[in-house]
Formats: structure tokens, sequence, C-alpha cells
């Protein structure tokens, strides 16, 4: 890797570092707010630390958790890899954010919203736009158990506490759109893209301040040895992960295989015939 090589913002560990070094709430509230579209008066990183054991990769949890205008908890995640069981992953991050907070001696309307918000490097929903925000809704009243209790509208949202967002990288390039909301303008920074970055730091100056601080964390020695520590970590993780799944994958077909070779022995089939069909050995076929 070149020394001059600038840093992503898809990397987590880059991510988390940008929006949460040195008291850069500043620039978390005006990335907040371009994805919940509201007005922002507060923002409390809980989670500001970098695990000293960058190795582990258990020990590696670099969402960024964040308490909202006191009344939400937010949690963000740059996903660039694995998308797999990532919805119910989010599941288990909102939830516990709820959890988390109530105490036996708690009232529950002291309850903060739960958010998630995931940034995604794939495509994961089949539907159109690149930002999806979800709630717990209730399904539509079924024929049988209607009634007309007189609502024009009936209620949509079982509870307002709980909202995913997700935002997929792919959607937004494809979609190539310019830098006149502030959701486009963090977008184009966190793609990359040097043309629509140089456009919206003339539209946003917390956008030059996030750029100009990756450029500085992407000089600092000790910051591109964390960083490439992670990539490592990453790219070991990702390998013992893939080979877990091949010996899995070979060792359930070899089961099928003993199954299917133990089903023809015991219909009397010739041993010859069994072995060229299944591929099991003499001394596997010898042992059923």
């Amino acid at each position: 890797m070149s020394k001059t090589e600038k840093f992503s913002l898809r990397n987590d560990y880059v991510f988390k570092r940008t929006f949460t070094k040195d008291g850069s709430t500043g620039l978390l509230k005006d990335f907040l707010e371009a994805i919940l579209e509201e007005k922002i008066t507060g923002v409390e990183v809980r989670n500001n630390e970098i695990p000293k054991d960058l190795i582990n990769e258990k020990a590696c949890i670099l969402d960024i958790r964040a308490e909202v205008n006191g009344k939400y908890i937010v949690d963000i995640e740059m996903q660039v890899g694995n998308k797999y069981n990532l919805r119910k992953r989010a599941t288990v991050y909102m939830c516990k954010n709820i959890s988390t907070q109530i105490q036996r001696t708690e009232d529950y309307k002291n309850l903060k919203k739960s958010i998630v918000i995931f940034i995604l490097n794939d495509i994961l929903f089949k539907r159109n736009g690149y930002h999806h925000v979800a709630h717990m809704k209730f399904e539509k009243t079924k024929e049988n158990e209607y009634m007309d209790m007189g609502y024009d509208k009936e209620e949509e949202i079982a509870t307002n506490e709980l909202e995913m967002h997700f935002l997929e990288i792919p959607k937004f390039i494809k979609k190539n759109p310019g830098v006149e909301g502030k959701l486009e303008q963090w977008m184009w920074l966190i793609c990359g893209k040097e043309e629509k970055i140089k456009m919206a730091e003339k539209k946003n100056e917390k956008i030059k301040r996030a750029a100009d601080l990756v450029v500085t964390m992407s000089m600092d020695p000790k910051e591109r040895e964390i960083y490439e520590d992670m990539l490592i970590a990453k790219f070991n993780y990702d390998s013992g992960m893939y080979e877990a799944r091949e010996d899995g994958i070979k060792a359930g077909e070899k089961r099928k295989e003993l199954e299917i070779a133990k089903k023809l022995k015991k219909s009397g089939m010739k041993l010859e015939d069994i072995i060229n069909i299944t591929g099991v050995s003499k001394k596997e076929l010898a042992k059923l």
C-alpha cells in the first residue's frame, strides 16, 4: 500500500474515526440531519473508544452509537462486506438499543427511540431508490375481521420507537444525483468521487472539514498502522470464514455420499458399483 494513498470513508475504522475523532460531533450532527431529515440540537457519542486489541476481530466493534436530541439512540454501521444476515443483525441492534435503556426501576415513558442506520456497499433490497426507511407497520385488516369503527384512515405504524435506515451505495452511484441536498453531499464523500466532493465542499463546509480530516489521517503514520492492521485482521477473518464454509460444504457432501452408499449397500447392490456411483472408498464402505 502506498504511503500517500488516501483512506476511504467506506472503511469502518476510518468512518468511525472521522465522525468521532477529537470531538467531531459537528460532522456527525450534519450527517445525521441529512439522513433523519430533521434539525438536530445535540449529539452525544456513547462509544468514542477504538478497541486496543485490533487484531482480535471480535473486539473490533466499530459502529457509532450516539444519543440524539436527548430522545433517540442511534446506531450507525458502515457495512462494506458480509451482508449475510444483515436484516437480522439490524433487528438485534435496534432491540439492543431498547433493552439496554430499561432497568427494573425505570418508567417506560423515559424510553428513547431506537434508530439503526446501515450504509451498504451492496444492493440488499428489491426496492427502487437508495435510501430505505422502515418502521414496524400493521398488516392490512383482513376482510373477515373488519368492523366499521368510523375511522376514515386506519393507523399504519404500530410503534414510533423503532426505525431502520438502509443506504445502498451502488444504487446511489447509478442514480448519479447532484449535490444540492445534504444527503447527496455526504454520500458522494463516502463514495469518494473527487469531482462531486469538490462540488459538495462548496455547498457545505462540513464536507470539506470531513474530507480534510480523512486526508490528515491518511498521512498520520500511527493512524495508517492501525488502518493497515484492521485490513489484515479483516482479511484473516474473511479467509477463515470462507474456509469454514468450504469445509462445512465438503463435510455435508461427504455425509450425503455415505448415506447414499449405505442405502445402496442395504439394497444388495454390488460393492464395486456403489463405489463407482458414490465415490466412497472400500474402507468407508466396509464400515457402513
